[in-house]
């Protein structure tokens, strides 16, 4: 894969993850997501696809913090050579958040549109945050770290979600926000507890009847 700094590819389309009631323990790769090329996507499945044994393992023993942080740890420092920082680690979020949603078994849409405002993530789907907003989580992964411009966004967010506190955010760097945050880095990564915390929020609100463990 060339390390050229580049623009990343075109817009992610649409598309919907659902509860299934009989799992399998093989990795799922949506194929919408395979079809929604960029670089640094590609670079990710390409490093799943070739570590498909151990992923399932850590799958099928719901070890989705590992996951997280064996995938970081071995792609990070080559998809921030491909494009801006900022841009590619948002890129990377993205595409693990909807891999891991897949492989959990957590209803979810990504990149859906509602009244005007795009939505990165909602979970469980856009139906429920019109009729019972607090039981439903919005997912903002910014690709910028300008503040002023996360802030303008959030502000359009919870014109949709008022319940602010179910607005979570992933960032490529520590900031300073009121929003549940997580940071996706190399070292320090507390992105890897997202799924846990996605998951009790879903269980709280009955929404998830697959448990899984913090490790």
């Amino acid at each position: 894969m060339s390390k050229q700094k580049k623009r990343l590819g075109a817009k992610d389309a649409t598309f919907t993850t659902n509860n299934i009631e009989n799992p399998t323990q093989t990795t799922k790769i949506d194929n919408k997501m395979q079809e929604e090329s960029n670089p640094v996507k590609d670079f990710m499945f390409e490093y799943i696809k070739n570590s498909e044994k151990k992923l399932e393992q850590y799958i099928s023993e719901k070890k989705f913090s590992d996951i997280i942080q064996d995938i970081v740890i071995n792609c990070y420092d080559e998809i921030i050579k491909i494009g801006e920082k900022e841009e590619s680690v948002g890129v990377l979020a993205t595409g693990l958040l909807h891999y891991l949603l897949t492989n959990a078994l957590l209803s979810s849409q990504r990149k859906i549109e509602h009244k005007g405002i795009e939505i990165d993530i909602i979970l469980p789907n856009l139906k429920t945050l019109e009729k019972e907003p607090e039981k439903t989580l919005i997912i903002y992964i910014p690709k910028t770290i300008k503040k002023n411009e996360i802030q303008d966004k959030l502000e359009e967010i919870y014109k949709i979600q008022p319940e602010k506190q179910n607005v979570w955010l992933v960032l490529s760097q520590n900031m300073d926000f009121e929003n549940k945050s997580y940071v996706i880095e190399k070292k320090n990564n507390t992105f890897s507890e997202i799924i846990f915390d996605i998951s009790q929020f879903l269980n709280v609100h009955g929404d998830n009847k697959f448990k899984i463990l913090k490790i």
